[in-house]
């Protein structure tokens, strides 16, 4: 059972932007053809916090940790809810308690209670709503919903983006020769031509105890979120996809953290192209400016920072440009050294799997 002690004491904020080149990132499908989310007065890509719960969580279950919500299927039926809890249960046997028996009943849910948590990372991260019948024997042993420790705001892109005409062109051309059957084509085919995206995250310490969230596990977000995005968008729209810049800024203070930070981060025009010739990573520059200088003023409140960033993202800052090597020397500029350290995400990553994956 999870050690209270290793639960997360600090607060920390992330920032993550990841990019799509001629991809749909995040398709809607109250739009009648899965069309990209687009804000209809920015023109900015949209993506929701659900999207990108779903890439890490396929990424946990890949790397086997346990997850709880997934799709699982046996002999042709999707598991319930009910089904999925008792998967994670396997271990907790009802049978081996005398519920009748006050001590031994109280046993039987915090051994539910734990068993639980320690085989559901996603759980501990995102938290869950226990919508199952509760007559289940384990199900009425656990609360209504966990709230999730680890809350992202849905993503934006940092300009504005069109949608690309060659593809709806060329599948309006294919659907229209002859009526022939179209097998392997998917004539809603929506994408965008770039989009740089921007998510803001937040690791709230006071709920890390509701769901025992480890300071391993925060550690894993660290390679996590470069890797979901390296691997989980393969799919015929999603491919495209490419992460460019993950940090996240711990604080040493309770309840503390500066906010938005990922709003701190912007295009710079001067070195960017416009918004209608953006096409890829290459076309653009990140202006840290206000990003550096928050964290600066902040620096007796920051208890390390975690950061890695796309070998081909240049950043600008008071007039000068360069790579990540540029930011990272920025960053450790404004604040005490040693705070900085930049992730290693395939040597660290390893470190972060379960004991009996065999890496």
């Amino acid at each position: 059972m999870t050690d209270q002690k290793n639960t997360v004491q600090n607060r920390s904020e992330i920032v993550f932007l990841y990019d799509a080149v001629d991809a749909n990132p995040n398709g809607n499908p109250l739009s009648g053809a899965n069309r990209p989310r687009i804000d209809p007065q920015t023109q900015q890509a949209i993506v929701t916090d659900v999207r990108l719960k779903r890439y890490l969580r396929d990424q946990l279950d890949d790397d086997g940790h346990g997850v709880y919500i997934r799709n699982v299927q046996e002999g042709g039926e999707q598991y319930t809810r009910a089904k999925l809890i008792e998967d994670r249960l396997k271990a907790v046997e009802p049978d081996d308690y005398d519920l009748d028996d006050e001590d031994e009943a109280e046993e039987f849910r915090e051994a539910v209670f734990g068993e639980f948590l320690d085989n559901s990372v996603d759980v501990r991260y995102f938290g869950a709503t226990m919508s199952v019948n509760t007559d289940d024997r384990y199900a009425e042993h656990l609360p209504d919903h966990f709230t999730g420790p680890v809350q992202f705001s849905p993503g934006k892109s940092m300009h504005a983006v069109n949608e690309n005409e060659e593809y709806d062109s060329l599948t309006s051309v294919i659907a229209t020769q002859e009526g022939k059957e179209q097998g392997g084509f998917d004539l809603d085919d929506h994408r965008i031509q770039y989009a740089l995206i921007r998510f803001h995250g937040l690791v709230d310490e006071h709920g890390a105890a509701d769901t025992k969230l480890m300071t391993s596990d925060i550690e894993r977000l660290d390679t996590l979120c470069w890797r979901a995005i390296k691997n989980q968008t393969i799919s015929r729209s999603k491919v495209g996809q490419e992460p460019r810049l993950y940090c996240r800024v711990e604080y040493a203070d309770e309840s503390y953290h500066l906010g938005g930070l990922d709003k701190d981060l912007e295009l710079d025009t001067e070195r960017s192209d416009s918004a209608e010739e953006l096409r890829n990573v290459r076309d653009l520059t990140v202006a840290v400016d206000r990003f550096v200088d928050r964290l600066s003023g902040a620096s007796e409140q920051v208890e390390q920072i975690r950061v890695v960033a796309s070998d081909v993202l240049e950043f600008s800052l008071d007039g000068n440009a360069g790579g990540p090597q540029f930011l990272y020397d920025a960053l450790d500029d404004a604040l005490e050294s040693g705070s900085v350290d930049i992730v290693d995400v395939y040597d660290e990553h390893t470190e972060t799997l379960p004991s009996d994956s065999g890496v």
